[in-house]
């Protein structure tokens, strides 16, 4: 029995390893749908805009040392200039609404948004602007740029990660998630913000006409 499942986790491993195991392909899609995939090739050169269904942008912020406390900022807008060919040509621009922030303490989201926090009367976008690319293998890399939040600027690095690319439903398309964190000082907010901040991107681009 040991060296059955011995052999088993070896088999497992090795498939992982050459990217064999994937989420399958759910049956009964509607004609013209097709499932993404770990190959790039499918999300062809062109000019690409995040869909909008399909995107969001996590903060993690550490709650006084006990947990991390979990917001989604569900409005995200963004460009992408890509050719598989040349990743690291490619440029993105994205901008979030900071005051789509949501959190699940009652009351919480209307409070960020106030002067003592996001100040989004005054500071309605942040923004980010790649300056950089640049490949590490098939499906990871890493996107430098210019990080904008409440009128200050700072660069930033995200570790970026291809979750699926293919046709999709009407044009090519590629999601991916992106990781990084930033100062929250540095970006003016209060010294409650201790600890760096987490941000998660989790979004897909369509492919334009």
């Amino acid at each position: 029995m040991t060296r059955k499942f011995a052999l088993l986790a070896f088999t497992l491993g090795a498939l992982a390893l050459t990217g064999a195991v994937h989420a399958a392909c759910p049956p009964g899609l509607p004609p013209g749908v097709f499932c993404g995939s770990k190959d790039i090739a499918p999300a062809t050169a062109g000019n690409y805009a995040i869909d909008p269904n399909h995107a969001a942008v996590i903060a993690k912020v550490s709650h006084i040392g006990y947990s991390w406390s979990v917001f989604r900022f569900g409005k995200v807008a963004g460009t992408l200039t890509w050719d598989p060919a040349a990743p690291d040509a490619s440029k993105l621009s994205v901008t979030v609404d900071t005051g789509s922030i949501a959190t699940n303490v009652p009351g919480f989201a209307d409070e960020l948004t106030g002067e003592k926090f996001l100040n989004v009367k005054g500071f309605p976008q942040a923004t980010f602007v790649s300056t950089a690319f640049h490949r590490i293998d098939a499906t990871r890399g890493r996107v430098d740029g210019r990080f904008t939040l409440m009128g200050k600027t700072a660069p930033l690095t995200f570790d970026v990660d291809l979750i699926g690319a293919g046709k999709g439903f009407g044009s090519p398309r590629l999601g991916v998630e992106a990781r990084g964190e930033i100062d929250p000082g540095a970006f003016g907010l209060p010294p409650m913000f201790a600890d760096p901040v987490h941000l998660i991107i989790d979004a897909e681009f369509v492919r334009k006409p």
